[in-house]
């Protein structure tokens, strides 16, 4: 019986056969891959070739560079589970820019929109800056078409402050999607939140995927907005159900963007703390343990967000604020400070 392969999870024959030595001898030094594990017909590589193949390894997950600069395997299970995760990420990724490049959305929208709806849809599309939308359901329909299509940044409001468990699962798959793609997510809650454990448990990990939360200690009005472009706002704030008002006009919009930064500037940051208080001086949250390994592994900003499924922007965020919180002056510094505090 043939031996199976990992090409199908997007590892070539050479990295693989780089990954089964290191397995067998549970790891090795960058020259060491020079020698009979070099090359299939054990001729000797160059060193540009290993140290590719040790980036390589280490960027797919199937490989750590040790601090004396030993290159040793990932346990297999723990490896397949990354290059799972990778693949799955990179068919979403390209599936998505296939649906935006196609068009498919807007051709099922039309046609939703037939008949003598279809004309009046497409108007209000195309250039009627206010849409009014009865019940929920339209509403919901309303987010999940302005949240596809949005790609620069996305503000929310929550006045209450709480989320039920219903609407955090909801949410999340939508929420995941916006950050994955790199769009900024400002996001203001009432004070409520922090009496919830179950809201401040959903809003810490959406920070750890890259979410800008503050917290209100004032009234907030309710909205969405959109790429500055789109904004939903209530008909009734008192009484959400009754549906919400979708508004593309420039003036408005800009209105309640103005609104929105007002009530920022106020707020205040989310504690990150287990329990409600700011843990800058206490131990890192587990996205900052993960940025703090990649430290190690990651050759490059982009391969440690990339791993952490995280934007650049997110991770250079956190890499700045580890560094200042251990007064590190340069990247590999931290990594040692952490783990002499024993966060590693």
């Amino acid at each position: 019986m043939a031996q199976p392969d990992l090409q199908f999870l997007g590892v070539a024959p050479r990295d693989e056969e780089l990954y089964r030595f290191l397995l067998r001898t549970g790891g090795a030094e960058p020259d060491e891959l020079n020698g009979p594990a070099g090359h299939e017909d054990g001729s000797a590589g160059t060193a540009r070739d290993t140290e590719a193949a040790c980036r390589r390894l280490t960027g797919l997950g199937l490989a750590v560079e040790s601090m004396n600069g030993v290159l040793r395997p990932v346990p297999p299970a723990k490896a397949v589970e990354r290059l799972v995760e990778l693949r799955v990420k990179q068919l979403q990724d390209e599936l998505e820019e296939t649906v935006g490049r196609t068009g498919i959305v807007d051709s099922l929208l039309a046609e939703r929109e037939s008949g003598a709806q279809r004309g009046a849809a497409l108007a209000e599309r195309g250039g009627a800056p206010i849409r009014h939308l009865e019940g929920l359901e339209e509403v919901r329909a309303a987010i999940d078409e302005l949240t596809f299509f949005t790609r620069t940044e996305s503000l929310t409001t929550y006045p209450r402050g709480t989320l039920s468990p219903q609407g955090i699962a909801n949410s999340r798959a939508m929420d995941l999607r916006i950050l994955r793609r790199g769009v900024r997510m400002r996001t203001l809650m009432g004070s409520g939140a922090l009496d919830d454990p179950t809201t401040l448990a959903y809003l810490r990990e959406l920070v750890a995927k890259g979410a800008e939360i503050r917290i209100s200690h004032q009234p907030l009005e309710r909205m969405i907005i959109c790429d500055r472009a789109a904004a939903l706002t209530p008909i009734d704030p008192a009484h959400t159900a009754k549906g919400a008002i979708l508004t593309r006009e420039p003036g408005l919009v800009a209105a309640l963007v103005s609104l929105f930064e007002r009530m920022w500037d106020t707020a205040q940051e989310l504690p990150v703390g287990e329990d409600g208080t700011d843990a800058e001086d206490g131990l890192p949250t587990e996205i900052e343990r993960k940025i703090l390994k990649s430290l190690y592994t990651a050759d490059k900003d982009e391969s440690g967000a990339r791993d952490l499924g995280i934007s650049v922007r997110t991770y250079r965020k956190h890499v700045a604020v580890l560094m200042q919180r251990l007064d590190a002056t340069n990247r590999f510094q931290a990594a040692l400070l952490a783990r002499e505090r024993g966060w590693l």
